[in-house]
């Protein structure tokens, strides 16, 4: 099991070989099953050479850009990922995003700090139009909480793809919840933001790769779009320099959209459940399509 400074809790050390980024190379050989518990690691990339007997690789992780390398995808091994583990916490992150932005809710906290009285209108949220792209189980699940709450949504998926830039002059708030893959990195470039009107907002909760963050940060900017609530970036953590922490109207968190209490043991059950069916023989669930980097069945 590859892990950072955590350990996913309640695995037994008897049934595991326990190795951070240095360590790895050294107990690969003859291991059949890699739990790749630091998702934000390129270890597994550069080990994989020392990979002499691996069968599958689970990610505790909903996105398997990391692991889609040349090694890893011309081999037989198996990739899993933690789908299902992250849907509805990214779903109530966002809208709980959507309601502090248009709500202003940064800007009751700052003024409170001023201990300033400063009275003001806010945006309406019903009949509100929410572009979502990603039209996995995560973007689905924001899709119906947007709806609950009166908002008008189009789900983009990837059949839909083309049909984006006819969508984005219709988006106050365009959402980003896709796959890091080779069709969606890079995909919302300056051409793209400049579809999007002078009031709309980006939430991005899915890669920071998305998006072209120098891109992204002149239109800010320059007030060609209103906002941002920015959740993964292209750099993690975010650079101290970065533009993005003092820019009017942004909202930077450090990738913990999909971070409730308790999301440890989930990841753990996600892969014990895993587990067991291996040992047992059986079809795996989460199963990653790895020539388009993300689960394209139900349970296997």
């Amino acid at each position: 099991m590859l892990h950072g400074e955590d350990r996913p809790p309640g695995l037994q050390a008897d049934h595991l070989r326990f190795a951070t980024e240095d360590t790895l190379a050294d107990a690969l050989p003859g291991s059949e099953v890699l739990l790749v518990w630091d998702f934000t690691s390129d270890a597994v990339r550069d080990a994989w050479p020392a990979a002499d007997s691996l069968r599958w690789v689970h990610t505790a992780s909903a996105g398997v850009d990391r692991l889609v390398f040349p090694g890893l995808l011309d081999s037989p091994v198996t990739l899993t990922n933690s789908r299902g583990v992250f849907d509805a916490p990214m779903a109530e992150y966002v809208l709980g995003l959507v309601l502090a932005m248009a709500k202003d809710l940064p800007g009751t906290l700052a003024a409170q700090g001023r201990r300033e009285w400063r009275h003001r209108e806010t945006e309406p949220v019903a009949g509100r139009c929410a572009v979502v792209v990603g039209g996995g189980p995560i973007g689905k699940a924001i899709a119906r909480l947007l709806e609950a709450v009166g908002m008008q949504v189009e789900l983009i998926g990837r059949r839909e793809f083309p049909a984006l830039p006819d969508a984005l002059p219709r988006a106050d708030w365009l959402v980003l919840a896709a796959p890091l893959t080779d069709t969606t990195r890079g995909m919302f470039d300056a051409a793209a933001l400049a579809r999007l009107r002078p009031s709309a907002r980006v939430i991005n909760v899915g890669r920071g790769a998305l998006v072209v963050e120098p891109d992204l940060v002149d239109a800010l900017r320059e007030g060609r779009i209103a906002g941002a609530a920015l959740d993964v970036f292209a750099r993690e953590p975010l650079p101290v320099d970065s533009p993005l922490w003092e820019l009017p109207g942004v909202i930077v968190s450090p990738h913990m959209s999909g971070d409730l209490v308790g999301w440890r043991d989930a990841l753990v059950e996600v892969f014990t459940d895993n587990l067991i069916r291996y040992r047992a023989g059986e079809p795996l669930r989460n199963v990653v399509d790895k020539s388009l980097g993300y689960v394209t069945g139900g349970t296997s």
